[in-house]
């Protein structure tokens, strides 16, 4: 599949493992490809992310994907509707700092030391939800019969998981019909939207 992937889309994935080391954690996930989509510079997802403000509001993304890791990777959906049934994910954060330090929560997503948390062959892994939107940037990429998977796939990818990135990406403006709009200038094509 990488063999499909362009150069930015490649430099994605780099960036993405940048990220990761850089904040010194075990996995690369989502976040960490939307942290290295935003650093892109004149590729289409760059575009994208640009005319619908993403990148001129990048520290509140940073910030909104810091607090969800700080509450143990929960979306801000996920502590509604924890809310919903009387648990106030705010106060176990707290306590669970208390008892064991700032950030305890995203403490399990961090490696030990060096090296640790990273396969066989010293890179670091990829979570299975990171993995997933690899795979879906390549089905958004099939269905609009492109030969190769730009960064413009991977921001697709992201907008459609479920989850906390694409909840982040929404409270931002950058949606998937959103981006399509930005893109191609109209509705959506065959297969890009979620399954």
């Amino acid at each position: 599949m990488f063999e499909r992937f362009t150069k930015d889309a490649r430099a994605v994935v780099k960036g993405a493992v940048g990220h990761a080391e850089g904040e010194g954690a075990a996995c690369v996930d989502d976040g960490h490809m939307l942290l290295a989509l935003l650093d892109r510079e004149a590729s289409r997802a760059s575009f994208a992310l640009a005319s619908l403000g993403a990148t001129r509001r990048r520290d509140s993304i940073e910030d909104a994907l810091g607090e969800a890791r700080r509450r143990g990777g929960l979306s801000q959906a996920d502590t509604e509707a924890l809310a919903g049934l009387g648990i106030d994910v705010s106060e176990i954060v707290s306590r669970v700092e208390e008892a064991h330090g700032a950030g305890a929560l995203a403490g399990a997503r961090k490696a030990a030391r060096p090296g640790r948390g990273r396969g066989w062959s010293g890179h670091r892994p990829f979570t299975r939800e990171a993995k997933d939107t690899l795979v879906r940037s390549l089905r958004v990429a099939t269905a609009r019969k492109d030969r190769q998977i730009g960064d413009e796939h991977i921001l697709f990818a992201l907008t459609v998981r479920p989850g906390l990135v694409s909840e982040v990406l929404a409270d931002h403006g950058v949606t998937h019909e959103s981006v399509e709009r930005v893109l191609y200038g109209g509705g959506s094509g065959p297969g890009t939207g979620p399954e």
